[in-house]
């Protein structure tokens, strides 16, 4: 099993930037699996915002952070990193990470990926 570390989540004004960090527990690898980052905002759904595959060589992207987040990762720190630029309000949600374990209907499904992070806020004033 997978233990998924979140960090790097916090308050930023509309227009600024975060880079949150994804890791391994120690011990533990998800070098050959596709990565997928979902967020949640108070009431809603959990909803898809980007995905990269095993060897970081694709990505994919919701329409709506499309050109303003970045989804990376380093296999050799079982680390993946999102950069999150040029925030709006509605952008505030809990971001998660997660293992893709499962394919089939898309990387934005969402019941395609499990091992779920803790999650880390992130909230963006205006």
């Amino acid at each position: 099993q997978v233990q998924l570390v979140e960090s790097g989540g916090g308050l930023v004004q509309a227009g600024g930037s975060l880079r949150l960090s994804c890791a391994a527990a120690s011990g533990r690898t998800f070098s050959s699996y596709g990565m997928g980052w979902f967020r949640q905002a108070p009431g809603k759904e959990r909803d898809f915002v980007a995905a990269i595959s095993w060897s970081g060589g694709s990505t994919y992207y919701a329409d709506s952070v499309k050109g303003r987040f970045t989804i990376s990762r380093d296999n050799a720190k079982n680390t993946v990193y999102r950069h999150l630029n040029s925030l709006e309000p509605e952008d505030t949600a809990v971001y998660y990470c997660a293992v893709r374990f499962a394919y089939g209907k898309g990387w934005n499904a969402r019941n395609e990926y499990g091992y779920w992070g803790q999650g880390t806020q992130v909230t963006v004033s205006s």
